[in-house]
């Protein structure tokens, strides 16, 4: 146990140097190439964030661990939501753009209630058990396209030429980018793996270590990245990651391995879980259709509401 509690601390501090260099990587690599920094957030940063759930996914559903993998997915967006842009807002509040608030929100919260609305044949017919079946995992795969589209039409888009220097080369910030992300997975691999192990030994069950330490592990770069892209004052990158993340986990970290290895039955969650991503999605874009931004208060709320779920979750 105390060579399981060594190499978490261990994970832990490759993880945040790791993430030091992916920001201010990615954020050089907007600069070089003249997009925004948003586009790179929605890409680079959310898919290479992103890459754990999807490696816990597919080795999941090889395991046939259909709780492991929704589980994952469910609680890892109602932590990037809730705990990690509760976080960065109360470290300083983040301001969000017209563009965010009409277009990349509104995305979000359509594939979170489409794949609710997938996950709840129950709700819909009594007689049978939930499950996901591989027609779903392509009609997520559907939507993300929509996604993939919209990027599309980002990257088309140059940014003005106002936007400061880059403070690396281009090589330098690819290689600071790579560098972070291979850390950034090396030390949330570390964290998830040894966490889970002592988790076991204390007894908890599959469904919690879902939704608690693998959900929490696996956002692990999310919340470091968002944390030191705030403190940064790159809000664009620190958004971004937690709206593309959330998008990526639900159209290719569930929709891909789904479609391609077949469904999942037998699915044991609780709807408290479906209810908390659906309305983590809608008071995000609530409290940033309001004013343009996720204020103090509004993170402290997100951290609130945080706190209640992951007390029914372990106490229940």
């Amino acid at each position: 146990m105390l060579i399981n509690i060594i190499l978490l601390i261990l994970g832990f501090v490759i993880l945040i140097k790791g993430a030091d260099f992916f920001v201010d990587g990615a954020s050089s690599v907007a600069q070089n190439f003249k997009v925004s920094k948003m586009l790179i957030g929605l890409t680079i940063v959310a898919f290479g964030t992103s890459l754990p759930e999807f490696a816990v996914s597919v080795k999941s559903i090889l395991l046939k661990s259909g709780d492991l993998v929704l589980g994952n997915v469910i609680g890892s967006n109602i932590l990037n939501i809730l705990l990690i842009l509760g976080l960065s807002a109360m470290f300083h509040p983040l301001t969000v753009k017209n563009n965010t608030v009409k277009k990349e929100l509104p995305i979000a919260m359509l594939i979170t209630v489409l794949f609710a609305i997938l996950l709840s044949d129950n709700i819909f017919n009594t007689k049978v058990f939930n499950e996901f079946t591989r027609s779903d995992g392509l009609i997520l795969l559907l939507f993300f396209t929509v996604f993939i589209y919209y990027l599309i039409s980002m990257l088309r888009n140059k940014v003005a030429n106002s936007e400061s220097k880059s403070p690396l080369s281009l090589q330098k910030a690819i290689a600071f980018t790579v560098l972070g992300i291979i850390a950034i997975m090396f030390g949330s691999s570390m964290v998830v793996n040894h966490s889970t192990q002592l988790a076991r030994l204390l007894g908890v069950s599959e469904r919690m270590i879902a939704l608690t330490i693998v959900a929490l592990g696996t956002s692990l770069p999310e919340l470091v990245t968002s944390l030191t892209a705030t403190k940064k004052g790159e809000y664009d990158i620190a958004i971004g990651n937690v709206v593309g993340s959330n998008i990526f986990n639900i159209g290719i970290v569930i929709g891909l391995p789904i479609a391609l290895f077949g469904g999942v039955s037998n699915i044991t969650f609780s709807y408290i879980d479906i209810v908390t991503m659906i309305l983590s999605a809608i008071l995000l874009f609530m409290f940033s259709f309001n004013d343009y931004k996720i204020s103090k208060k509004e993170g402290l709320i997100f951290l609130l509401l945080f706190i209640s779920y992951y007390g029914y979750v372990i106490f229940a």
